[in-house]
């Protein structure tokens, strides 16, 4: 399910969505000035997931032989904070 259903792609819907890009560039661009920090956020989902058989050990002109059937451990939801103009994340 959706949560965010975007209006019908026209002319003034492309013509705004370029505009929100640019000040976003422009933002990206100023100067660093600790009174305004720049902070960008980034969110992914991840599956987990276990091994349910331990892999067999390498043997000599052998790689390390693993089982493809594995156990859903859950979801976790990563964010990542950063501050580009000072290297911090």
């Amino acid at each position: 399910k959706q949560w965010c259903i975007p209006p019908k792609e026209n002319a003034e819907f492309v013509y705004r969505m370029a505009g929100t890009l640019w000040v976003l560039l422009e933002v990206y661009t100023r100067p660093f000035d600790p009174r305004y920090p720049v902070v960008s956020m980034d969110e992914v989902s991840k599956q987990l997931l276990r091994d349910t058989r331990q892999s067999l050990p390498t043997e000599p002109g052998k790689p390390r032989r693993q089982d493809y059937e594995y156990e859903r451990g859950g979801v976790v939801n990563l964010f990542l904070f950063c501050e580009p103009l000072v290297g911090k994340r």
